[in-house]
């Protein structure tokens, strides 16, 4: 027969009681004491003067970057060694399998590099460029194209036309942005080569053509055929933009339009363009 002692639970359950209760107030007292840390914390980093705090250094913050959908060197390795850890040990990786997987990881991580690099010298070179450029501003270039623009700054057109042989007379026609028939003389083409052409701005009534673009047509007889010569044409530089690694500096032409700097067939000086020139017209 057992004996029993009826005050053996009932005494236990007081002390669990207590035992409850004597955690639970350590429970409620972390969030205090956290929001206690908080406020001390935040009130060291502060000085209480308004103009001190103001001018102190950001500290750096504790939210973290949002991760880099790119591979990294740190990631090839850490796959690697997951890679190694889970292989199959009487299947274990090849070494030479292992030593060619790091070489092209390497060698896409150094093509990567040298892409970046040749990307910063083409802006530096860029830039370079329309500096260089910018020695134009105010200067007349030869571009390929046979429209000029006439302007109340510059009244006339020069040009050049290109000549397989020696023409003896070469037909010029100014035609308008219609294709209309302005004007039309002739010039002298025996020299063969590049001849200079030049128009006053003034139409066959003798008075100044309204301004606007207008084309300069040529032809001549080449083997006793009557053909259309290349005629290239002179227009004012106004400014310079830096364009694009692909296109390089930009010249901005007076009523032309931009041209790439590398297009430019020669350069001039405004003022010695500006000479009369005696034709004859038809």
């Amino acid at each position: 027969m057992s004996l029993i002692n009826p005050l053996s639970s009932a005494g236990a359950q007081p002390i669990a009681g207590q035992t409850q209760n004597s955690v639970a107030p350590a429970q409620q007292a972390s969030p205090s004491a956290a929001q206690a840390a908080t406020t001390q914390s935040t009130a060291d980093s502060t000085t209480g003067n308004p103009f001190i705090d103001s001018i102190r250094l950001p500290e750096e913050s504790s939210i973290p970057e949002p991760n880099s959908q790119e591979l990294t060197q740190e990631d090839f390795f850490s796959l690697l060694s997951q890679q190694l850890s889970m292989q199959d040990p009487f299947k274990p990786v090849d070494n030479d399998q292992m030593i060619s997987q790091m070489a092209s990881f390497s060698t896409v991580d150094g093509i990567k590099n040298l892409n970046d690099e040749i990307v910063n010298l083409n802006s530096v070179m860029t830039s370079s460029q329309a500096l260089q450029a910018s020695g134009l501003v105010g200067q007349k270039v030869l571009i390929p194209s046979d429209t000029g623009h006439i302007s109340a700054e510059d009244p006339t057109i020069n040009g050049i036309i290109s000549t397989p042989e020696a023409i003896d007379t070469i037909t010029v026609r100014i035609e308008d942005d219609k294709g209309q028939l302005v004007k039309s003389y002739t010039i002298d083409g025996s020299a063969g080569g590049n001849v200079d052409v030049s128009w006053d701005g003034l139409g066959t009534n003798g008075e100044p053509v309204a301004p606007g673009n207008y084309a300069i047509k040529a032809s001549g007889r080449v083997d006793g055929t009557s053909e259309e010569l290349p005629v290239s044409t002179y227009a004012h530089v106004t400014s310079v933009s830096l364009g694009t690694a692909s296109t390089g500096a930009i010249l901005n032409l007076r009523g032309v339009g931009g041209i790439k700097l590398g297009d430019v067939l020669a350069v001039a000086e405004s003022g010695s363009l500006n000479k009369p020139v005696v034709d004859a017209e038809t």
